[in-house]
């Protein structure tokens, strides 16, 4: 089973994976989490890249080329693998992060990145997606007081990434068979509760990867 974690910047996505998984090996699964961009030593190099500071000139198409870039790859050396074992494979971002950030944030067209998307994954989508959502100027200043890295996306306006949330909340509302919303407002152990009880839900069911 494939599920993603997805979310505005401080939803606190990255914090409750860990946790997820030792719950669901303790229930007997065997688990792998990776993250996004990144995963792989060929993806990290490219994760650098992208969250740069110092890279602000970075036009919005060669975004969206690179996270393609790290995404090829993570597919390929890891989750396809993982997958195929029969694991579950958790991952804190995916390509619906492009959707999201680059398509309803900078505003390029959905139908194209999606067949983009297909391309760089192999038309490889999750089982399950699990959308913490949060205000954004909530979830910007936990990025901000929290002391973790503050990156080259976190730092563009407020009106793009209240574009990004609006976006993750359509995308979650035309597909509710695959995406569950959550709200990251809650404490951290309600949080963590609401994931496990989604993922508990859906595992008895078939997959939808090919």
């Amino acid at each position: 089973m494939f599920i993603t974690l997805e979310g505005p910047d401080g939803s606190g996505k990255t914090s409750q994976i860990k946790p997820l998984a030792e719950f669901l090996r303790e229930q007997g699964y065997s688990v792998i989490t990776t993250c996004e961009p990144g995963g792989t030593f060929i993806s990290d190099q490219v994760r650098d890249v992208l969250k740069n500071l110092k890279n602000k000139s970075m036009h919005p198409r060669t975004e969206i080329l690179l996270f393609c870039a790290a995404r090829a790859q993570l597919v390929e050396e890891i989750i396809r693998p993982h997958l195929a074992q029969g694991e579950i494979v958790i991952s804190d971002r995916y390509a619906d992060s492009t959707l999201a950030y680059q398509g309803y944030g900078h505003g390029y067209d959905l139908d194209f990145l999606k067949n983009l998307l297909d391309f760089a994954t192999g038309g490889l989508w999750p089982d399950l997606t699990l959308y913490l959502d949060i205000d954004v100027e909530e979830g910007l200043n936990r990025r901000r007081v929290g002391g973790g890295e503050w990156n080259r996306l976190d730092d563009y306006a407020l009106s793009f990434h209240r574009r990004v949330r609006c976006g993750y909340l359509e995308m979650a509302q035309n597909n509710p068979t695959r995406w569950q919303i959550l709200d990251a407002c809650q404490s951290p152990h309600e949080v963590q509760d609401a994931l496990r009880k989604a993922i508990l839900k859906k595992l008895p069911g078939e997959t939808l990867h090919t």
